[in-house]
């Protein structure tokens, strides 16, 4: 039986990485099926993704116990993960539904490789939807006073539900610096690209008013700097002068969901890698 498995891997760029790595796994019994690697001059770092398979009786354990040694020849920042594991995600949701509704109906058809562990919302509204896909629907309401026991709420279900990433599908929560430290790197937000220009309510009848020609959304990892956190996925939409607000708000919404799905899936399928404040990401 053949097993997929992914390597990613960060560290100082230097010779000899490619070939360390191959090298381990051709003496592994390992076939690498895909490669791809970047090496930034600006920062020095040198960024790959490997995805190889392996016969049985190799394990990922195995795999990850013989390769530390490479990795700490060339200090790496490294992982290796199963393939064809779907990720357990966590999808947080307030009152606005379309990216959890495109979420939920993409992992359902199989276009994600996710499980969607559970939902979280400090609404009840789409506690009905939630139950049709048979997935756990948590209600956590938020105030300033119960803020931080809902977010340790939130911190239990991904430690009992062995959750690997939290999607905040339009979650319109802040959440503390301690949750972004904890979760780091591990939780994706969305927004619409119209910040700084246009704040607060309403930012789609703002722009109409301004007679934006692009709509945009950003999806991005989540830090303490609010919705500064590094860059995934952009997606972007012409409008004409002819488009009216409530057509906008349309268009954004579908901007969204397809940059935030392409953002989940690209984490699930580990192409994505921290680089400072920005990412590298492989296709």
């Amino acid at each position: 039986m053949t097993d997929q498995y992914v390597l990613t891997l960060s560290c100082p760029d230097r010779q000899g990485i490619v070939h360390a790595v191959s090298s381990y796994l051709f003496i592994t019994g390992c076939n690498i099926e895909d490669s791809q690697q970047f090496g930034d001059r600006g920062t020095g770092l040198f960024f790959m993704r490997v995805h190889f398979s392996a016969e049985a009786p190799v394990t990922v354990e195995k795999l990850q116990a013989g390769f530390a040694a490479v990795g700490d020849a060339f200090r790496m920042d490294w992982q290796i993960h199963l393939a064809d594991e779907p990720m357990r995600i966590i999808l947080m949701v307030s009152k606005f539904g379309h990216c959890l509704n495109d979420l939920l109906f993409r992992s359902r058809t199989g276009a994600l490789p996710v499980e969607i562990a559970a939902v979280v919302s400090n609404h009840t509204d789409f506690a009905e939807l939630v139950a049709s896909y048979d997935i756990p629907f948590h209600h956590i309401p938020v105030t300033k006073d119960t803020k931080a026991a809902a977010e340790a709420q939130v911190l239990e279900l991904v430690r009992t539900e062995n959750v690997e990433l939290v999607v905040l599908a339009r979650y319109m929560q802040v959440i503390s610096d301690d949750l972004c430290k904890q979760l780091s790197g591990r939780i994706i937000n969305i927004h619409h690209s119209f910040l700084p220009s246009f704040k607060g309510a309403k930012p789609y009848h703002q722009a109409h008013d301004r007679g934006v020609k692009l709509i945009g959304a950003t999806a991005h990892y989540v830090t303490a700097d609010l919705d500064e956190g590094p860059i995934i996925e952009q997606e972007v939409e012409r409008v004409g002068h002819e488009v009216t607000p409530e057509q906008l708000v349309a268009v954004g919404r579908d901007v969204e969901c397809r940059a935030l799905a392409r953002a989940v899936k690209w984490h699930a399928e580990h192409r994505i890698l921290l680089n400072g404040r920005r990412t590298v990401v492989f296709g």
